[in-house]
C-alpha cells in the first residue's frame, strides 16, 4: 500500500504530514525517522486511535 506524504526541512528536523490527513503533523530528526513516524502515525489513524480526524472526499455532481 502506498501514501503519499509531504515533507519539508525546519533546522535539524524534517516534518512532514500524510497527504490523505495534512491536518496531522509528524516529525524525525531524519528522513527516515520521519518515514517511519509517519508510518507510525497512519496507524494510529486507521486503527480509530485519534479521534476526530477530517477525511477528503469527493462528490460528483451530474
Amino acid at each position: 500500500m502506498k501514501h503519499q506524504f509531504t515533507y519539508w526541512r525546519d533546522g535539524d528536523y524534517f516534518l512532514g504530514y500524510l497527504n490523505e490527513y495534512p491536518d496531522y503533523e509528524t516529525q524525525g530528526l531524519s528522513f527516515e525517522e520521519l518515514k517511519t513516524n509517519l508510518m507510525s502515525l497512519y496507524k494510529d489513524i486507521v486503527s480509530d486511535e485519534i479521534p476526530y480526524i477530517r477525511k477528503v472526499g469527493e462528490l460528483v455532481i451530474a
